[in-house]
């Protein structure tokens, strides 16, 4: 048996048309019909002709989460199971679900609560670098108040995060080869989401943990737990905590794992791993056609 990984991406991979495609599965069809319940509005109106709705933070993580899930229930009603999961910041509630932590209802309303608290964050800005002195990025962010590195995605990609000031004078004093603002209210994963990290606390305390049935590697700590209560605590860090994507890449043959299966539109993740791990066998489930259902 090939030890597989499945894999969660966040925010920014969200696309228009996401999941419409899985409307006529009965599965998806009670998944989105309790959304919209729960949410108060049409994941799938959305995903399917709001554009400007769906890019934005109060409705991206919710869409992507209820799509993203789908496309993994029918992947384990069809007999596929993982034997590690994770996912990219939003991503990771994704992971703790398929890992039974949580059902998708209770990890659902832990989505609608974040999304709301960081697309009212404020004040702050985010920029990604691609092609740059990893060296020379550290000591700058060291040097340089109020800017930190809040997605560490590969040894050429990363996203920094801080207040516009502290963030533009870092991108003055590195070297890239692209740099690119990002259209984003704040500064997430960084000591900025402080305020609303306290406020989600309150939420993440009310919701019960199980342990994992497989392994979960967290952004926060690229190393596998299973304990529920471990994966709080990690959860719980993750809104002002560094994504540290980099070392979940470079974790996944350690654990002895062959293939990596990316749940959820688009191909970020798995580009980014088959630059870090070559030798890894990659598979991409983003569409019904890709589930051959």
């Amino acid at each position: 048996m090939t030890k597989t990984a499945w894999i969660f991406p966040g925010q920014g991979s969200q696309a228009i048309g996401m999941g419409v495609d899985l409307l006529d599965l009965p599965l998806a069809q009670a998944k989105f019909d309790q959304a919209k319940q729960l949410l108060g509005w049409d994941v799938l109106e959305i995903c399917q002709s709001n554009e400007e709705k769906l890019s934005r933070t109060l409705y991206t993580q919710p869409c992507l989460y209820v799509v993203e899930s789908i496309l993994a229930d029918v992947m384990q009603e069809q007999g596929y199971k993982p034997n590690l999961v994770a996912g990219h910041s939003l991503g990771e509630y994704v992971a703790l679900y398929v890992a039974g932590v949580f059902d998708f209802e209770a990890g659902l309303n832990l989505v609608k609560r974040r999304a709301e608290l960081m697309d009212s964050a404020a004040g702050g800005m985010m920029a990604a670098l691609i092609g740059f002195d990893r060296k020379q990025l550290d000591q700058q962010i060291q040097q340089t108040d109020e800017v930190v590195l809040a997605n560490d995605n590969s040894p050429a990609q990363v996203v920094i995060s801080g207040t516009p000031t502290a963030v533009e004078e870092l991108l003055t004093q590195v070297k890239a080869k692209r740099v690119v603002r990002l259209n984003v209210s704040g500064a997430f994963h960084s000591p900025l989401m402080a305020s609303a990290a306290t406020e989600f606390e309150d939420v993440l305390k009310s919701v019960s943990f199980a342990d994992a049935k497989v392994p979960v590697l967290s952004n926060v700590e690229p190393l596998p737990a299973t304990e529920g209560s471990v994966l709080k605590h990690r959860l719980q860090r993750q809104m002002t905590g560094s994504v540290r994507w980099r070392e979940i890449s470079m974790q996944l043959p350690q654990e002895g794992i062959e293939k990596v299966v990316e749940i959820g539109p688009g191909k970020v993740l798995t580009g980014l791993i088959k630059r870090m791990c070559p030798d890894l066998v990659l598979e991409n489930i983003g569409t019904r056609v890709e589930l051959s259902v």
